[in-house]
């Protein structure tokens, strides 16, 4: 019986629009909620506001309320709040753990830190940020990786790139991977979906949307009853502005570029699409195409080194940059049915990798002691 332990989080990636990190974190907490061995400890949820209505915090919060507790530390969202505002609240209760779901960590937190790192792309690809904010995550991602007793990232893609990066020694680090989120999951048969083209995250440069687009108005030329829907908050720098491109493409009739949606209408665009076109260049692990697997889409996504070790031979690969493979590409998904991916999805589940996190954190606590 494992010794029950304190683990205070960062849940500020629950606030809000969740994007990647908060579905991550809002799928471990509900898993150790839902778990006999989540159950043996108590969970401080730390935000700097109030969440509307505890909706993203409803899936776990309801079950046990006594496992799980917010603590509001009012403030910003940002660095300042983490790094001067939050360490005295999480020192005067004295945590046994504290975990940080996202890049960086509160260095004057006196109990062991764990601090999972997606990817480094901000430091891989410095062109794709602001200088400042760029300067910024360097700087603290540095910092918690040498304050942190471990490091989680999401893949082995990632975790050698931590290596290689970071200069950090690989046993410090613990792979543990993202899973298709069951909510997102529709029960239309795939047969039944439309000739739909579906890109779902936040829009990053990385990410190429234009190359999209473009591959986009040539599948037209070939199925003229296509349509493309882009959802997603637009975070590309330098700007990229899609909606005149879909314009001057003279697309936009075909096309829909919309904000961040909720997950009752993701999961019916979830239902309705028959491909899923991700052309990333640089990931993590990269989650939408997973969910879209699980929902019975075809996916197209670039030929990256990433992408080979999360989709396998799930996946339709396209050439980055050439415009008429990815359009041969997303015809080939339209009709054709979906590649098989049940030993892809096989391999991922949200109940492992919360066993996989709460092991890391087990074994920081007791090194302490």
């Amino acid at each position: 019986q494992p010794q029950l332990m304190h683990i205070g989080i960062d849940a500020r990636e629950l606030l809000g629009y969740t994007t990647g990190i908060g579905r991550y974190l809002g799928n471990l907490c509900h898993k150790w909620a839902a778990s006999s061995r989540g159950k043996s400890h108590r969970f401080t949820l730390y935000t700097p506001e109030e969440p509307v209505a505890q909706k993203q915090f409803s899936q776990f919060l309801c079950r046990n309320s006594n496992q799980f507790n917010i603590q509001v530390v009012p403030g910003s969202k940002g660095s300042w709040w983490e790094q001067v505002t939050l360490p005295p609240i999480v020192n005067s209760a004295k945590p046994d753990v504290f975990f940080s779901p996202a890049y960086s960590a509160p260095l004057r937190v006196k109990c062991p830190i764990i601090v999972t790192i997606p990817d480094v792309s901000f430091i891989a690809h410095p062109e794709w940020s602001r200088w400042r904010e760029g300067f910024r995550q360097r700087y603290l991602t540095s910092r918690a990786v040498s304050r942190a007793n471990r490091i989680l990232t999401i893949s082995e893609f990632s975790k050698t790139e931590i290596v290689n990066w970071f200069n950090v020694q690989p046993e410090r680090i613990t792979v543990t991977p993202l899973a298709a989120d069951a909510r997102l999951t529709p029960a239309i048969p795939p047969a039944d979906h439309e000739p739909l083209i579906l890109f779902v995250g936040s829009i990053f440069t990385r990410r190429h949307l234009p190359w999209l687009l473009s591959a986009f108005a040539r599948v037209l030329t070939r199925v003229p009853d296509a349509k493309l829907a882009v959802i997603g908050c637009n975070r590309t720098y330098p700007f990229e502005h899609l909606d005149q491109l879909s314009r001057s493409l003279g697309i936009d009739d075909r096309v829909c570029i919309d904000g961040w949606v909720d997950d009752e209408h993701l999961s019916k665009y979830y239902g309705r699409a028959r491909v899923f076109a991700f052309l990333s260049e640089y990931e993590g692990f990269g989650l939408p195409p997973l969910e879209a697997l699980a929902a019975g889409m075809s996916i197209v996504v670039l030929d990256t080194q990433v992408a080979r070790e999360v989709y396998g031979e799930a996946a339709i690969y396209a050439a980055p940059g050439n415009l008429e493979n990815i359009a041969d590409s997303i015809i080939r998904g339209l009709n054709n049915p979906p590649l098989t991916a049940d030993d892809v999805l096989d391999r991922y589940s949200w109940t492992h990798t919360a066993d996989l996190t709460l092991d890391v954190i087990e074994s920081a606590a007791h090194e302490r002691t």
